[in-house]
């Protein structure tokens, strides 16, 4: 507990809360897309089911931290790239959101339109195992930037508690904003794409800088919230329109 008494472990603290809570926002919203597909009474508990799931495997990841370290020793090579634990995890990672987000968007739209009259009802077994695997995969994420930022394991345990619990309030919230809104749903698989591009060229030692992705998502999100007002200042023009045609 060292790091108490020191103002730089305090900064490094609320540095890497903030962090994770940003991290963690993507999470928040796959979880809430997932939970979308069970009856409204079950939807709450999955969400604090996931969203405790992936403080449980981030905490655990953390612990186990020299272990994955390790994960960089090259396994075997592809066409000459050297392949190790770690990057055959984000691949396989890479892999499966855009399978995931590929095979949502495909449901949300052609599902719709065509066979998905009769609506499917997941199962809540079902949806809690897509909530894991997807945890598993932000959660390395989430691990890499706790190592980056913080040296005192307690901080980066700390860190991730504080994140989740806040994620945790703001679950339903956010879970509503999406259920409301499935521009801001397709968005969101877009991102997932998007990530999943990014994890397999990480995986490959193709470094695409943060920065970019980050400014690629912003400027989506600052479109989408310029559309969204404007769909809501024109709602009420419409339905004054349609009474007194």
């Amino acid at each position: 507990m060292e790091w108490m008494t020191s103002a730089e472990g305090w900064i490094a603290l609320l540095t890497l809360t903030v962090l994770e809570i940003v991290l963690g926002i993507d999470n928040i919203v796959f979880i809430s897309i997932l939970a979308g597909k069970l009856p409204r009474d079950q939807r709450e508990r999955a969400r604090k089911v996931g969203l405790s799931l992936a403080m449980v495997i981030r905490i655990g990841l953390l612990l186990s931290i020299t272990w994955v370290m390790r994960l960089t020793t090259p396994i075997f090579a592809v066409v000459g790239q050297d392949i190790s634990g770690r990057d055959l995890i984000l691949i396989v990672g890479g892999l499966f959101l855009i399978a995931k987000s590929t095979h949502e968007i495909h449901d949300k739209l052609e599902g719709e339109e065509g066979h998905a009259s009769v609506t499917v009802v997941a199962s809540f077994g079902a949806v809690i195992v897509q909530i894991l695997l997807l945890d598993i995969i932000f959660s390395l994420d989430s691990v890499i930037t706790a190592v980056g930022m913080a040296e005192d394991i307690a901080v980066m345990v700390l860190a991730v508690v504080m994140a989740v619990g806040v994620m945790l309030v703001s679950s339903n919230m956010i879970g509503a904003f999406v259920d409301r809104h499935p521009t801001v749903k397709m968005l969101a698989l877009s991102f997932l794409l998007l990530i999943g591009v990014s994890l397999i060229a990480e995986g490959f030692e193709q470094h695409i800088p943060k920065g970019y992705i980050y400014f690629a998502m912003g400027f989506s999100v600052f479109v989408e919230m310029i559309n969204l007002r404007v769909r809501a200042k024109s709602a009420p023009v419409q339905f004054h329109q349609r009474y007194t045609d």
